[in-house]
Parts: C-alpha cells; structure tokens; sequence
C-alpha cells in the first residue's frame, strides 16, 4: 500500500489500513493453516484411507502419495499457521490443492463451481508462496526464511 494517504478517497483511514496489514496478512496465513490442519485431520488418523482416490488421479503407488498427503494438509497446516518453513509448507499445500482443482474440475466434471473453493484456496497458499510470513510467526523469531 502506498504510504501517501491522498490518494486514498478517506484518507482519514490511511493508520487503519497501515496498523491492521500486518494483523489481517496473519488472520489469512492462520485461517489457511488451520483449514488445511481440519481437513487433513481425518486423513492424518487414517493415512491410507485415501490409496484408492489418489490411485484413481493417477499418482501411484496410493500407499506413497496417500500418506504425503495427509501430511501436507495436516503438519504443513500446522507449519504454515504458525509461521514456519511458510514458504516450503504453502508451495506444497499449492500442489494439493491444484490438483484437488483437477479432481473437482476435470474428473468429476463440476467445472468452476465444484473447484471454485479449491481454487480460491489454492490463491490463499500461492500468496504465502512468494509473501513468507510476516513479523508474526516463527520464522521471523528465528531470523529465517526461505
């Protein structure tokens, strides 16, 4: 955001704008973690449970890519939440959910509107992909980043 406020049309909310940035860029980084953290939930108790739907996309064997998938939801949700490994977490969590697009969208036939929350999600990680974390996450705390 620029830091000339008239070029704003209520320049009056130009410290609100500044002082929330850092604020609302963790709410998207936490609510990202933490949707993906609940959704793998589930695969993370059974991490085979999905063999027959990752074999059925093409990724073989299912008893590999049934697990890294679970992991990616559930612990790189946890990474990217707190803040750590973001970049790495959020790339990997990009991969899953594009081709959780490919599965709504072309497999099952449901266009944009069975991908659309896929993909509004998959925008979501994109963005930590190239931002990082913010000065409100582990990384930051240990002076490392991707």
């Amino acid at each position: 955001m620029s830091n000339d406020s008239s070029r704003l049309f209520i320049p009056a909310l130009a410290p609100v704008y500044r002082s929330g940035h850092d604020l609302v860029e963790t709410l998207l980084r936490l609510v990202a973690g933490g949707f993906l953290v609940a959704h793998g939930a589930g695969k993370i108790v059974d991490p085979f449970g999905a063999v027959q739907m990752v074999e059925g996309l093409g990724f073989y064997p299912g008893v590999f890519w049934s697990p890294l998938l679970a992991a990616t939801e559930f612990f790189g949700g946890i990474l990217l939440a707190i803040g750590l490994f973001t970049r790495p977490a959020a790339f990997a969590a990009t991969i899953v959910l594009l081709v959780t697009v490919y599965f709504h969208w072309i497999k099952l036939d449901q266009g944009f509107s069975g991908a659309e929350k896929s993909l509004l999600w998959a925008a979501m990680t994109f963005f930590f992909v190239f931002r990082g974390a913010n000065a409100q996450s582990v990384d930051a705390k240990l002076r490392k980043t991707f």
